[in-house]
Formats: C-alpha cells, structure tokens, sequence
C-alpha cells in the first residue's frame, strides 16, 4: 500500500520494509500548456558527517549518472516529461553506501529556468515516489507541485541512516535558484 507523503513525513525503511535492499526514486511530470523544452532534472548529493559530498563523485546527477562506491545510480536523463510514468529514476543500494555516508539529500530542478523563465507553475502531476526497486512496488509518494508553483528547485527529501536504520523525511522545502545553489551548498 502506498503512502502519500507531506511536507514533514517520516518513514523508518528499515522497520517498516525490513527487506528492502535497493530503494528507487522515481520522477514523473506533465506540462501545462507550454511550447518548448522543459526539463525537470532529479540529482542526489551523498553526505558525509559534516553534511556535504566527500568528493564531487558523490553528486549523482544525468552528467556524473554512478557514485564511486556504485550504492547511488541515476538512470538517466529524460528532457520532456512525455513519457507515461517515471520520467527519471535515481537507485540507492543501501548494503554498497560508503560507512561514511550518513545522508543522501534528493533535489528536483528545472534545468535552464532562469534563461527560460519557468517554474513549477507551468508543470502538473509532477511527483516523486519511493519504490522497492527489486520488486517493483510503489512505496510513498510526494507531489511537487501542491505547494511549490513559483519555485525552480525542490528539496524533495533526505535519506538518512540513524543507528543502522535507514529513515527517509519528506522535507519539501522549494527555491528560486538552479542546480547551483544546491552544488555550493553540500561541496
């Protein structure tokens, strides 16, 4: 049964799905009536202690698509949001992330928004979901759109481990800038 996530969920993954090894992140999206590109792109920022990446390998985006340790992938770029379904899809395999990886932070971008004066008010049915990437079963879901119309990035939600367990908040959180801001946030 799939849960439906707000701005502040918490899902204990561990208890909860005690034989989940590799976990997918599944983005799907539609446009509104709009002409022309528009690309929402999913990354992943791997963090250490101090809460930023250890290397810039460990910023899982469509130009770096495997972390060093192969526990993150991103399975590729979709450019259209044409596509039935999950349009990007990044894997975490919880049992290959390095010891000193604690938090895996989930963004979702419109890419070239600024040049291309657009935001989430020109997207609909823009969602993440959480899957147990083995089975193919649907495990949360999140839709981006609800609270973040004005906005070109999202923080959709961190992964986190937390004594051995690992624990995915639904965090939500919407900005005005590009992929960058996250970058020279976490390096």
């Amino acid at each position: 049964m799939e849960i439906i996530l707000q701005q502040g969920s918490v899902i204990n993954l561990s208890k909860d799905f005690p034989n989940l090894k590799k976990i997918g992140i599944g983005l799907g999206w539609d446009l509104r009536h709009y002409k022309g590109q528009f690309d929402l792109d999913a990354s992943a920022f791997m963090l250490n202690g101090k809460g930023k990446i250890p290397a810039d390998e460990f910023f899982i985006f469509y130009n770096n698509l495997l972390s060093p340790d192969g526990s993150v992938e991103h399975l590729g770029d979709h450019r259209t949001g044409l596509k039935e379904g999950d349009d990007e899809v990044i894997t975490v395999s919880f049992n290959r992330a390095r010891n000193d990886i604690f938090e895996i932070l989930f963004v979702v971008t419109i890419h070239d928004a600024a040049e291309r004066n657009q935001s989430f008010v020109q997207v609909k049915n823009a969602y993440i979901r959480l899957f147990d990437y083995e089975k193919q079963e649907s495990i949360a879901k999140y839709n981006l759109t609800e609270d973040h119309a004005n906005e070109t990035g999202i923080e959709f939600g961190r992964l986190s481990l937390k004594n051995g367990e690992w624990i995915f908040s639904a965090v939500g959180k919407g900005y005005r800038n590009g992929l960058q801001d996250f970058v020279d946030q976490y390096v």
